[in-house]
């Protein structure tokens, strides 16, 4: 490159660009590069006045004698004043015809990254080529180097004004240093000279300075939106008041631990919206936390991770080091002081069950539960956090639409349920009750009693809490019901008709699965079961309990001895459960006393007399074809079976009708009556017919 085409060159990439319209968020950006543009045309007029190589054609391609000479005059040595000082001229003094402070975003960041003059300038000068190629050829021959077109340590700091020897400004360049640390710039080719290495800014940089707020690359498919604030109770409003007041002072680090998942990211969404700020709501950042932190930084957010992974120390510290960022954490474990060596805020979210019903109704629509249903008595089972209770009223809405009806109870109870599955399925059977009050078949003291049951499970958060009528002592707020009775007197049943009457899903624990051979298994098998009880809207039932709820004996082996720590164990987890159990039994002495005393109710299920074995058998045939005039009566009164021998009674009947391709008769269900009565062992009555 010759001298004279050299300064035509800078001329021209002086007049390059125009100025950029008022509105645009890059003009700021554009303006530092045109001043920059001018230093560098100054610089390259300076090189080619004295430089004898510069109309050489291949300059930059080899070093000549000529060449060799020119540098040896033109080097002196810098004092140590100098070199800590460096100059008054370049990008760090800034253009004569303005200042590099402003509004614009290179500015806004330098005062949240907390970057220098300096700092500032060496992002300018190495950025430069990817916003005007003009630059290329202008680095090309300050390098000289026509291959290389990118800003060296050694270009920047010239043209920065400041002596490449400076301990200071070469400090700016450290892996410690604000610039590459926060990843705002990236130092190439380590090894190379250290003033020969190539200076780059990473693209999401530059196009944020430009104006472009698309979140990084590597950041795609992680990054959700915050949700809109919910409603909440008093007591919740008040903390969201104190936690937005706090995030509009200064950056800050806050672990929020839930009772139930969503709670801590409703919170931080109602204080970030309190305190005017943005939200980066990332689930699982894994690998790119520094592109997660640099994201924040750019847009001046915070960083939200609404659920913490298995091991959450590698996380919380990498978040916890960024102390000019507000890292907002959340999660249902207690926070561990070993997770990271500088410890947040750690505050318990508030309870987003109370006042459930304004969440919901604002989650769905100002109108939903005017169409029909009670919106709250429908939301009372269900414990869902702020997050969880829009999404299934997203899908309750999704599935009204999709029936092309009303939004009804049926709907938010479907959605509801969804939003509480759970890993219970590893040690419990789960069962969609299919069933409702229509199906049971029961004296009114025990009907009564599972109304009230299910009343209870409703209104447990007013009782014990608002009213504050637990018993304290860490006690849970679970509902605990034994049914007992002979087998097939309905016990299961009755536990599936409760969980469908409110909207619930019912897991029938499997003991073969939990009881285990070895000491404190068993144990930890129930606790797995508590704990994701705990936190899922379900209903858990054991049945044949006796098997593990059974009495205490005197020790009189080891067998004995941890036969009583598993039944010692149940007394004090039943205690703090706050889920809803049901246990049923045939054999109640057998329940040891102790836990009868915490169980909140006890329904006793009678051997039906003939009256109700006449109203069982006729639930039964209601939806099978019978044979007309067919009369169960006399079966009622002469075949003492229970409820589930009634059923399987039809169901044998039905069998024999459907094979020979007729309607069910009177000698079809006589026969399955007799054998309910020899599979039990019993002498059958009437052998000779009714």
């Amino acid at each position: 490159m010759n001298a004279p085409h050299a300064a035509a060159l800078a001329r021209s990439a002086a007049d390059a660009g125009g100025p950029a319209g008022p509105g645009d968020p890059g003009r700021g950006l554009l303006d530092r590069l045109d001043a920059l543009r001018g230093l560098v045309s100054a610089l390259v007029e300076r090189r080619t006045a004295t430089d004898p190589t510069a109309d050489d054609p291949l300059r930059g391609l080899y070093l000549s004698d000529e060449a060799v000479h020119h540098v040896l005059g033109t080097w002196a040595p810098v004092s140590d004043a100098d070199a800590d000082a460096g100059s008054d001229r370049g990008v760090v003094a800034g253009p004569s015809h303005g200042s590099w402070e402003g509004p614009d975003r290179m500015a806004r960041l330098a005062g949240r990254a907390g970057l220098g003059a300096l700092d500032v300038a060496l992002v300018l000068v190495a950025l430069a080529p990817d916003v005007d190629r003009t630059f290329e050829p202008l680095y090309g021959y300050l390098n000289d180097d026509v291959s290389r077109r990118r800003a060296t340590v050694g270009l920047a700091l010239e043209l920065c004004g400041v002596p490449t020897r400076s301990a200071a400004a070469r400090a700016r360049l450290h892996p410690s240093a604000p610039l590459l640390a926060l990843g705002l710039l990236e130092v190439l080719e380590p090894e190379r000279p250290f003033l020969t290495r190539s200076l780059r800014v990473p693209d999401r940089l530059t196009d944020h300075l430009l104006g472009d707020d698309t979140p990084d690359a590597a950041l795609l498919g992680l990054l959700r939106p915050m949700p809109d604030p919910l409603p909440g109770d008093r007591a919740a409003e008040q903390f969201t008041h104190r936690l937005a007041a706090l995030l509009a002072t200064a950056p800050a680090t806050v672990y929020l631990r839930e009772q139930r998942e969503g709670d801590g990211l409703a919170a931080y969404a109602s204080a970030l919206r309190a305190a005017g700020l943005d939200g980066l709501c990332c689930a699982e950042p894994g690998g790119h936390v520094p592109e997660l932190l640099r994201e924040a930084r750019l847009g001046g957010r915070a960083v939200v991770v609404p659920a913490l992974p298995a091991e959450p120390g590698p996380l919380v510290r990498a978040l916890v080091a960024a102390p000019d960022v507000t890292v907002l954490l959340a999660g249902t474990r207690p926070y561990d002081p070993h997770w990271a060596p500088e410890d947040p805020l750690v505050l318990d979210a508030p309870d987003r069950r109370d006042g459930g019903t304004d969440a919901w109704r604002a989650a769905l629509g100002t109108d939903a539960g005017s169409d029909g249903f009670d919106l709250a008595a429908t939301v009372a089972p269900y414990r869902l956090g702020g997050d969880r209770i829009r999404r299934a009223a997203r899908a309750a809405r999704a599935l009204a639409a999709f029936d092309g009806a009303p939004l009804t109870a049926t709907h938010v109870r479907r959605a509801a349920r969804r939003q509480s599955a759970s890993g219970l399925e590893s040690h419990t059977r789960r069962i969609r009750p299919a069933v409702d009050w229509g199906d049971l078949v029961l004296p009114a003291g025990p009907l009564a009693q599972l109304r009230e049951l299910a009343l209870r499970a409703r209104h447990r958060d007013r009782v014990l809490g608002d009213w504050r009528l637990s018993a304290g002592g860490g006690r849970g707020r679970g509902v605990l019901g034994l049914f007992a009775g002979e087998s097939g007197t309905g016990k299961t049943l009755s536990a599936e008709v409760v969980a469908a009457d409110l909207g619930l899903d019912l897991y029938v624990v499997q003991l073969s699965s939990i009881v285990d051979k070895y000491v404190g298994e068993t144990e930890k098998n129930l606790e797995r079961i508590f704990t994701e009880a705990d936190r899922t809207d379900a209903v858990l039932l054991f049945d044949e309990a006796d098997a593990v709820f059974g009495k205490r004996s005197e020790v009189k082996d080891a067998h004995d001895r941890y036969a009583n720590m598993e039944s010692s164990y149940l007394l004090q987890r039943l205690e703090s459960f706050d889920g809803i159990a049901l246990l049923t039994t045939n054999l109640r002495a057998n329940i040891d006393a102790a836990f009868t005393r915490r169980l909140d109710l006890v329904v006793d299920f009678p051997f039906p007399d003939a009256g109700q074995r006449l109203a069982l058998w006729r639930h039964g045939l209601a939806h099978v074809p019978s044979a007309d005039g067919i009369d169960p009566a006399p079966l009622a009164r002469d075949f003492e079976l229970a409820g589930g021998s009634i059923r399987s009674a039809v169901v044998t009947a039905a069998y024999l009708a459907a094979g020979r391709g007729d309607e069910v008769t009177a000698q079809d269900l006589l026969e399955g009556a007799r054998r309910e009565y020899r599979k039990a062992g019993r002498l059958v009555p009437g052998e000779g017919g009714w």
